[in-house]
C-alpha cells in the first residue's frame, strides 16, 4: 500500500472515531514506525508500504482510536525541546508547564542553587531546569515507584543522573534539608470534576497525579506547610496550579509566611503558576 492511502486510510478511522487532530495522528504514526520526519514522509507519496509495518500502523491506529494520547502510544513526549520517556505512570508534559520552568531558569540563570522537585513524575520540570541552570542539583521525589523509574531513565539520557538524584519517597519524608528552590507540579483537580476531564486525560493518566481531593488543593496545601520547614530563608516555592485557583493558594501562602513574587499566565491568560519568596 502507497504510504498516501494508508495515511488517509488512518484518517478515515479515526474522524469516523470523532479523533480531532485525525489527518495528523495518521501521519505522525506512520512517521514514527518509518522512522522518518513527517516531513519527509509526506513527499515519499509512491513509497509502498511494507505489510508489517501496515500491521503495527493499524494497531496503534486502533489505540489512538480509544483515546490514547499519542504521547503514551509513542512513549515519548517533547518538552523543553528534549525527547521524555512518558508512559502511563507520568502525567504527559504540557506546554504551560514550560512558562514555569522559563520564569525559573531566568530568575537562578548563574546562581547555584539546591532545589527539590515534589511530584517529579517524568523529571521533566527538574531536569530541564538543570539543563539551563549549569550550578543547579537537587533532588526529584514521587509517591509512584514507577514514575521515578522513569524520571531516572530520563536522568541517564539526558547525562545528569550525577546532579539530580531521585527517590521514591512521600514529601512527609523529607527533612534534615534546606532548599534554595521548591518546585511542584502537585495533583490539583477536584475529585468531583475528573469526570469531566477529556477522555485521553482521565482514562490514561495517572490517577494519583490528576486528584487535588474535594477541593484539589489538598496537596498543594501539604507542599506549602511543608516548604516553609525545608526552604532556605528567602527562598522560593514555585508551584503550578489549576484554573481559578489562585485566590485562595495566595490566602494559604500568605498565612503560612509566604509573598508572592511572580505570577505566571498561561495561554489563556489565566493564573496557572505562583512563585513565592518564604520571608
Amino acid at each position: 500500500m502507497l504510504i498516501s492511502k494508508l495515511i488517509n486510510s488512518g484518517s478515515k478511522i479515526l474522524k469516523e472515531g470523532n479523533v480531532q487532530s485525525h489527518m495528523l495522528d495518521s501521519e505522525l504514526i506512520l512517521s514514527n514506525l518509518l522512522n522518518k520526519s513527517r516531513e519527509k514522509l509526506l513527499v515519499m507519496t509512491d513509497y509502498r508500504v511494507p505489510k508489517y509495518v501496515i500491521a503495527n500502523f493499524e494497531k496503534l491506529v486502533s489505540r489512538r482510536l480509544k483515546k490514547e494520547p499519542m504521547a503514551y502510544i509513542f512513549q515519548k513526549k517533547e518538552f523543553w525541546s528534549k525527547d521524555f520517556i512518558v508512559d502511563n505512570n507520568t502525567l504527559i508534559p504540557r506546554p504551560e508547564t514550560e512558562l514555569l520552568v522559563h520564569k525559573i531558569a531566568k530568575i537562578f540563570k548563574n546562581k547555584k542553587i539546591f532545589l527539590l522537585d515534589v511530584g517529579t513524575g517524568s523529571g521533566c520540570i527538574a531536569l530541564s531546569l538543570l539543563s539551563e541552570i549549569k550550578k543547579a542539583y537537587g533532588i526529584g521525589i514521587d509517591i509512584s515507584n514507577k514514575a521515578i523509574k522513569i524520571a531516572r531513565r530520563n536522568a541517564k539520557n539526558f547525562c545528569f543522573q550525577n546532579k539530580l538524584k531521585f527517590y521514591h519517597r512521600s514529601l512527609d519524608n523529607i527533612y534534615g534539608y534546606k532548599f534554595d528552590l521548591i518546585v511542584s507540579n502537585p495533583p490539583y483537580v477536584c475529585k468531583h470534576q475528573i469526570k469531566n476531564l477529556s477522555d485521553d486525560v482521565k482514562n490514561y493518566e495517572p490517577r494519583i497525579a490528576l486528584n487535588g481531593g474535594n477541593d484539589g488543593l489538598d496537596v498543594i496545601k501539604k507542599v506549602i506547610y511543608k516548604s516553609k520547614n525545608i526552604l532556605k530563608r528567602k527562598g522560593m516555592l514555585a508551584l503550578e496550579i489549576g484554573h481559578g485557583q489562585y485566590y485562595k493558594v495566595s490566602q494559604i501562602l500568605k498565612l503560612e509566611g509566604f509573598k508572592d513574587k511572580f505570577l505566571i499566565k498561561d495561554y489563556q491568560n489565566n493564573i496557572r503558576s505562583i512563585l513565592a519568596i518564604l520571608e
